[in-house]
């Protein structure tokens, strides 16, 4: 394993303090428990909380910010954070409108939320993430993962709650958002989680996973490689299999990079994407490329597909402001 690491279990520390050293404008990092919280407070609005395993970056604390997250909570490297981060991050960040918090669907957040949310004081809702098509259940989940869809979520109910809706409007938004999103990945590499020091799966020179989870998970099948435009349009397949959009409608198609695969070919993987949809009728309004939602170093990337409507496209539209997504202010 070669990795830029002091020591293992320092890793999470050391990485928390860089980013919000470097975002101090944005971020404050509060430690033991830990969590990431607005730099200024917003008040007066739905607070939305958010969190996961760290491994993912930017993906939690990246979309802290106006427009988006009130606070993030990093677990450990590909675990879930615990019930006292999410409390006092929830407490440090409500603004007297209640608590909205987004969680991904794996076993250990949800359960770690739901307990949480059990202890806080004040108003809450729950949206569940669950944007894979490529599982219906796993060993990580209790149904569908939450993946790369998850920042659109959060960031067209981040502009709602920014607008000054209530705790229902902003949960409602949240559950029409995920059910009207759908993602695939595939992996050309594995990772390695700094603790276990070797690949989290083993796989061969000439060989892929498709339908990959964000942590390594197993996908629907193994194969050997192929050109891109095959792998493309597998995943495309199955996420209009899923969707089942109408001709013609409006879409955001967003391509996410594991971390390992360079935007060069996360482009190339667009332009495919684009194409085949296109063929199908529908129309790309909205589109985002790049590295939102990673797996430490694995190399490989997902499409997400999110259905618009007028209500979608003017949140996703809104101005935001955070370390990792900024437009319109």
């Amino acid at each position: 394993m070669k990795k830029f690491i002091n020591k293992v279990d320092d890793i999470l520390l050391e990485s928390l303090s860089g980013f919000a050293a470097a975002h101090h404008d944005l971020v404050r990092l509060q430690l033991n428990p830990n969590y990431l919280v607005r730099a200024n407070k917003a008040a007066n609005k739905v607070a939305l909380i958010s969190g996961g395993g760290s491994g993912h970056e930017p993906l939690h604390g990246g979309f802290v910010g106006y427009g988006m997250l009130d606070a993030a909570c990093p677990g450990h490297v590909f675990t879930s954070p615990t019930p006292d981060q999410m409390l006092a991050a929830a407490e440090a960040a409500e603004g007297g409108r209640g608590v909205l918090f987004i969680v991904k669907n794996y076993a250990g957040d949800v359960m770690n939320f739901e307990m949480a949310a059990e202890m806080l004081p004040f108003e809450h809702a729950t949206v569940i993430t669950s944007d894979d098509v490529a599982v219906v259940n796993s060993t990580w989940t209790t149904g569908r993962r939450g993946v790369a869809g998850t920042v659109i979520v959060e960031k067209v109910v981040g502009s709602l709650a920014e607008s000054g809706a209530d705790l229902a409007a902003c949960k409602a938004l949240g559950d029409k958002v995920n059910s009207r999103t759908g993602s695939m990945g595939v992996a050309l590499t594995s990772c390695t989680v700094p603790a276990a020091g070797r690949p989290t799966f083993d796989i061969g020179d000439d060989e892929l996973e498709m339908g990959v989870g964000i942590h390594g998970e197993p996908g629907r099948r193994r194969e050997k490689m192929r050109e891109a435009d095959l792998i493309v349009a597998d995943l495309v397949a199955a996420i209009l299999e899923d969707l089942k959009p109408a001709s013609n409608a409006e879409i955001l198609l967003m391509i996410n990079g594991f971390a390992g695969t360079p935007l060069m070919e996360l482009y190339l993987l667009y332009n495919t994407a684009a194409a085949l949809l296109k063929k199908q009728g529908l129309n790309i309004t909205r589109s985002l490329v790049g590295n939102y939602t990673t797996s430490l170093e694995m190399a490989g990337a997902s499409v997400t597909v999110c259905l618009l409507d007028d209500e979608i496209r003017q949140h996703w539209d809104a101005p935001v402001h955070t370390a990792a997504m900024r437009w319109g202010r």
